[in-house]
Order: C-alpha cells, then structure tokens, then sequence
C-alpha cells in the first residue's frame, strides 16, 4: 500500500496516502493499488450497467471519518475511508457507487458547474482556483481539494443535489443493482441508517445527510424502486471478496495498530488476517515481525501483484532496500500497467542509489507519469529522479506540478518560471511549466 502523508506524517507510515491541500481546508487522498482495485471490481457491474466506460471511471478514497461520497466531475467517484469502514456488507458500498455513478450519468455535473455563480466572495474565487488546477493538471482530486476548502454553505451547493436528481440518481442506481445482480433492497437499508440524523444539527451530521438528504419522501420511493424491480438473493461471492479485502487493508492503514491486533485472533492464518498483523506491525512499528508475517503471505501469493507490492513497501520502509526492489519488480511484472505499482518500484531504485538504479528509476517513473500524473508523491518522486540524472529543468517542471497539484500555486509559480528559463522554448516540458503558471496566474 503506498500511502505518504503530504506534508503532514511522515511517509513511513503508509505509502499511498496524499494530502491535497487546499488554501482553508484539506483533503487527503489515499492512494493505495490493491484497494483502488478492490473497489474497481465492485464497481465494475454497476458501471457497465449505467452505459459508462469501465476506463473513464476511477474510484478514490478520502481520509475522512465521516460517511459520505461525492462527485466532482465526470471520471471520479469520491469515498470517504469512514464509509468503507462502516458498511455492514459489499452490496451497501456499491448501492452507494451506484448512486454517485448515476449522478455522472445522468448528466447533473455540469449543472453543478452553473453554481458557481450562486458562489460568492473569496468562496468564488476557492471554486476557480479549483477549476484552475482542475485546468491546468488535469487533476480532478486537487480542484476538489481547492473547492472542498470554500465555505461549507457552498460546499452544499456545490456537492449538493436536487430533489429531482437525487429522485433520478436513486431510480437510475437501482437499476444498475439490479441489472448486476445485486440486491436493490441495500439502498433501502442504507436510507434507514442515515434517517435518525435529521434530527441532529448540521454540525453533527454526517456529510452525506447534507449533500444526500435522505427523507422520508425519498425513503418511501425507493421502497417502491425496490418492490417493482424485485430483490436478488445477495450481492456476488467475488464483490464480497473485494469488500472485505479494500475493508481489512484500509482498517489496518488506518485504525490504531494495538486495535487492529486485538481484533485478528492469534491463530487466525487467513491470507486478511496475516496482511492485517503484517501493516500493525509495520505501524508499531516492530519490523521483524511485520516482514515476517509479509513474507508469509507473499510466499502464499506469490502471482498477486498487490501482495507483491505491500511486501515492498514494508521492505523499503524496513531499509531493506535491495529485497524491496525485487519484490516491486515482482508485483511491476505481474501488472505491468498500474501507475502507482510503477511509482512504488521507482523509488525504491532510487532508494538504491546507483548510477543504473537512477536510470531505471527514471524511466519507471515517466511510464508511471504517463499513466498517472495525479500524484504528488510520484511528481516529488520524478523530480528527485531528473535532478540525479541531471535534468534540472524537468525537475523544476514536476516539482511545480507537485505544488500545483496540492493547491500551493505561488511556489508552484516560482518552479515553473526556473523551468521555462532551464528548457528549450516549445519543449513538451516547457509547454508543461508555462501551462502551470498560466494556472498560478489565472487564480492569483
């Protein structure tokens, strides 16, 4: 799991978390390859079933405590990491999915864009700024950054719905359910447990309660969504699966490592309970047995990538860099395409810290770029590679990205002006650093 804490913990803790950062406020994404994944395949039905490309959608995770999920554009799903925790079963997460994929749908984005101008103030120029980014990066995750940063009230109109889309996003996700097999009736339970906190005030409610207001009215129609489509037996054996994979993962990520031990029995060697014990180690941290249980499970699991991965993490965070460096050449040959597999096998060569090490780590580090370049800890990753490699420009270009992407934009300025004096005018990396100071400007 690559969870780095931007500019907050160090990123020995967890290897995919990135902290977006917005001028009043933050979010942290949490990027993690074998969760993503996880909720990719829970997904998957759903997505289909709504008409969507499985490729245009990805489905991130926010560190957050709080039960909620939103949209921001038409290729992202947020979760917050409470919600995943807190559903009882796979079929409640995906009626959640559904839900939001039916928002992209149905086409209520680009309305929501329109409410900008109901935004006004510094709360306006929060919106731009993240649009600006949005613009600038191609990165969907820093603009809402930027925007979840603005007043609350106009996080509510942003985020918000009507009660004529929610009514269409509720019939349209329960059709996807039930054209995937899952049981539609998820919804409805769902509805119930958020039902008693209309009573609470808006500072003690969850999030989802003020951006998907579920009231009765809405309770009763889906009742009636559920009788005419007809329940199914239960969600797939495989979404179960996942679930409690990208559930147990998280958990042990997230959760107090003393909690999560005492919760995983000792003699429980189920492959969950092994990597749950393997990241509370890691935590505590007591590296000998976090690479202990690690190594058991990778042994066990040796043709799955993500395992592969987490085995390398651990190892690098161990310093036990040349075993991590094969263990993330493992996972990178089995999914040779995966942005943050790649990412992670690049730092560890450049963790190694050789002249062929720098070269490779470079190379990783583009293809990870090329794949994914919503990332700041790769972005401050492929800096630190072109500056080894001798290419100061380009990394001046990445690491103004990097400050783009977590909502600095006067630094990220100050790195896009050094680069457009280091690279040849017109250069892809030149065109790069004047697309971001166009953005700095833009919002400044």
């Amino acid at each position: 799991m690559a969870i780095g804490w931007t500019g907050f913990i160090s990123s020995l803790l967890v290897s995919a978390f990135v902290s977006l950062a917005a001028p009043a406020h933050a979010i942290t994404i949490l990027r993690d390859p074998d969760i993503e994944n996880a909720l990719k395949q829970l997904s998957l039905p759903l997505i289909r079933a709504a008409g969507l490309s499985q490729d245009q959608i990805t489905l991130l995770v926010v560190r957050d405590s709080s039960l909620n999920a939103f949209v921001f554009d038409s290729a992202h799903v947020f979760i917050h990491s409470g919600l995943i925790l807190k559903m009882k079963s796979a079929r409640e997460l995906q009626a959640v999915v559904a839900h939001e994929l039916a928002h992209i749908a149905n086409g209520h984005i680009p309305r929501r864009l329109s409410n900008l101008r109901s935004a006004g103030g510094a709360t306006r120029i929060g919106f731009l700024m993240a649009l600006a980014i949005g613009a600038a990066t191609g990165n969907a995750e820093a603009a809402a950054g930027v925007a979840a940063g603005s007043a609350s009230s106009a996080q509510r109109v942003f985020f918000g719905h009507t009660r004529a889309e929610e009514a269409s996003a509720d019939q349209a996700a329960l059709r996807y359910l039930s054209q995937a097999g899952v049981d539609p009736n998820a919804m409805a339970t769902l509805l119930q447990r958020f039902l008693g906190q209309e009573a609470l005030s808006a500072a003690h409610q969850d999030p989802y309660v003020r951006t998907h207001p579920p009231t009765r009215e809405r309770i009763r129609a889906v009742n009636g969504y559920v009788a005419a489509y007809g329940g199914v037996n239960t969600a797939p054996t495989q979404a179960n699966r996942w679930f409690a994979r990208a559930q147990a993962k998280l958990g042990a990520f997230i959760h107090a490592p003393s909690d999560t031990l005492r919760a995983v029995a000792g003699d429980d060697n189920s492959d969950l309970a092994v990597m749950r014990r393997a990241i509370a180690y890691h935590r505590l941290p007591d590296r000998s047995k976090a690479l202990a249980e690690v190594r058991t499970l990778a042994e066990r699991s040796s043709d799955d990538p993500y395992i592969q991965e987490l085995r390398g993490q651990l190892l690098l965070e161990a310093g036990e860099t040349e075993a991590a460096v094969r263990a993330y050449a493992r996972a990178a040959s089995l999914k040779p395409d995966n942005a943050l597999i790649l990412a992670g096998h690049g730092r560890a060569l450049l963790a190694l810290d050789t002249r062929d090490s720098l070269a490779q780590a470079l190379k990783l580090l583009e293809r990870a770029y090329s794949r994914d370049g919503q990332d700041p800890r790769l972005m401050r990753d492929l800096a630190i590679a072109y500056a080894r490699n001798g290419q100061k420009g380009m990394a001046s270009v990445a690491t103004a990205e990097r400050f783009a992407l977590v909502g600095e934009l006067g630094s990220a300025a100050i790195h896009a002006t050094r680069a457009l004096e280091l690279l040849p005018k017109g250069s892809p990396g030149w065109n790069r650093a004047q697309d971001v100071l166009s953005a700095a400007r833009s919002a400044g």
